[in-house]
Order: structure tokens, then sequence, then C-alpha cells
């Protein structure tokens, strides 16, 4: 670790929940000096989706963005900044397309909070923009490394190489709008994780009423052998679909993150129920607190395995009951 820090508060996705990131910064110690909160020998790391869904988008925002100015916190950038980016970016000339992220009503839906909320405030929205196009994409440390959704080491490297750094260029950013180029496929690797085309062309419909050929899986499951082995998302899969056996061509498309590799924070997969680890190097901070569920931290010292004792959450839905 940096000599100035004795240790660090990882924070997962907080979607504009601004109250409730307050509450969790001043429960991890965090106090507020001359407008920024700040820890006396700590550091946050925040995993990115500080924007969409939530009622304080912009509070959220400036909260963050001043810790990170005054060196109190550092983040990633998280899928729905990089979707905002996108959406707000026009394409180059020729290009054939008016932005980067197509305006549908899908992508409407996702990024309306976001930009109704900025507005009438048209100068917060341009900062805000050009510190996102800054965002470092991943981190690494000896000791731990830090991705919105997932660490793929070959897409890492590549990145790397193409950008000389772990920031995103403006070609970058252009040529990962290219559905099915290389720079595409790195973005959705690292930003919205790992996926698997469910079987004989069905679909599923998903809890916010959407059709999907494709469910999220796991990177660190040791020798999967079915569907369900590989899951992780909150709709489950139809159940003829969860005992179908993984073919060759499923198990060439999985990444494996190494139980001997360091340890692995992500956000971004909406999980549920009393924050815990899913590998013994690998921890989702990301419990859906724009639903009500808990905005989590994870406070990392010199350990070398994830300690269940060491995550601390504001439970949303305790949170509003306790204000009726």
């Amino acid at each position: 670790m940096q000599q100035k820090w004795q240790g660090y508060d990882l924070i997962g996705d907080v979607h504009g929940c601004a109250n409730t990131l307050i509450l969790l910064l001043e429960k991890l110690g965090y106090s507020k000096r001359n407008g920024v909160f700040s820890h006396p020998f700590r550091q946050a790391i925040f995993l990115g989706d500080i924007v969409d869904r939530g009622p304080r988008i912009r509070e959220a925002l400036h909260i963050v963005r001043d810790m990170v100015d005054a060196g109190c916190a550092q983040i990633v950038m998280g899928n729905h900044e990089f979707n905002y980016l996108s959406y707000t970016t026009p394409g180059r000339p020729g290009s054939g397309m008016p932005y980067l992220r197509e305006h549908n009503r899908r992508h409407l839906r996702i990024l309306n909070e976001t930009l109704d909320q900025f507005a009438n405030h048209p100068d917060d929205k341009r900062d805000f923009l050009n510190w996102m196009q800054e965002m470092p994409l991943f981190l690494e440390q000896d000791q731990f490394r830090v991705v919105h959704a997932c660490w793929s080491q070959g897409h890492v490297d590549s990145f790397l190489k193409a950008s000389g750094s772990n920031r995103l260029s403006e070609d970058y950013l252009h040529q990962a709008a290219i559905v099915g180029s290389y720079e595409w496929e790195t973005m959705d690797r690292l930003l919205r994780g790992t996926h698997l085309k469910l079987p004989n062309g069905e679909e599923m419909i998903s809890k916010d009423g959407f059709k999907r050929r494709f469910f999220r899986t796991k990177f660190w499951s040791c020798d999967p052998q079915y569907y369900v082995d590989v899951v992780f998302q909150p709709d489950p899969l139809p159940e003829h679909v969860a005992r179908t056996p993984l073919s060759d061509a499923d198990r060439a498309d999985l990444i494996h993150y190494k139980p001997d590799e360091p340890l692995l924070f992500i956000g971004h997969y909406w999980c549920e129920g009393k924050p815990q680890a899913l590998a013994d190097n690998v921890a989702c901070l990301d419990y859906s607190a724009v639903k009500y569920g808990k905005l989590v931290a994870y406070r990392l010292d010199d350990e070398t395995s994830i300690d269940p004792n060491k995550f601390v959450w504001v439970d949303v839905r305790k949170e509003i009951a306790s204000q009726v």
C-alpha cells in the first residue's frame, strides 16, 4: 500500500443514492473537512456506477469527485458512466452514428434520471462528462485489483498496450462504439462482465420486463459442469436450462479468475442478502442500494483473502423505515 494510507475502503455502486453514501462514509469514519469527506489515514475507492436510477445523482457525483480531486478517494469507471458518456458523444463524420450510443427507448429508460437531473445544469453536465472520460477503467496494486465487472487479463493487457495507460482515450471511446470490434469487446468484458447465450435460441423474460437471450456468468468458478454452476444474476435460469451441461464452446467463452491471483473487488451484479465473498479472493460490493438493498463497502487492510468481517454497509430499507 502507499505509505500515506493505512488502508482502503472499497465502495460499491451508488446509483445516485447520495444520502445513503453520506451515511456509509460516516459509518466508515469519514467526515467533512473543508467541504470534502476524508479519513485521517484511509482512502476510499469507488467501483463505478455513481450515475443513473437514483434520486440525487448530481449530489452523489459532487461528493465523489470532490473526494477524488482532493486525493481522498479513487474511482474506476462503471458501465453506467460509459453508457452516459457514449450516449452524449456525437459520432464522427462518416461513421453513420449520430451518437456513440443509440438514442433508443431502452437506453433512454436507463439514463432518464441522469438526463433529467442534469437538464437545468449544463455546466455541471459538461464538467462531469469531461471527468468521466478521465476515469481509470481498472486499478491494480500488488495486493489487490479493482474493476467494475470482470478482470480479464488479456483484455486488460491489450487495453494498456493500445492506450498506454488505464484511461480511455477519445479514439478508443469511438472504436468501442463499433459492435464486434475488439475495443467494444474489451469494454463489454471489463464493464459488463462475462455472459453466455441461452441454448437452442431460447429467450427469458427478466425482472425488468425485457426479453434476454444471454445471461451473466461467474468468472471465478472452478470446473463448472452445468449452466447453473456459472449463472450469476438476480434472474434465475429456467429449470431445464439450468440443468443443461456446458458445451466445449461454452467453456471456451468463460474466463477463469484463479484462486492464487490478487484480491479482486467488483460491483455491477445486483447481489442480495448478507454481503459475503464470492471466492476467497473475489468480492462483489453491489447490493442493489438503489432498489432498497444495501450500500456496501469493504475495509481492506493487509489481508490476502477476503475477510467476512470486513464488510460494512447501510441497509437502505431499514434506514428508510427508521425515518418514518
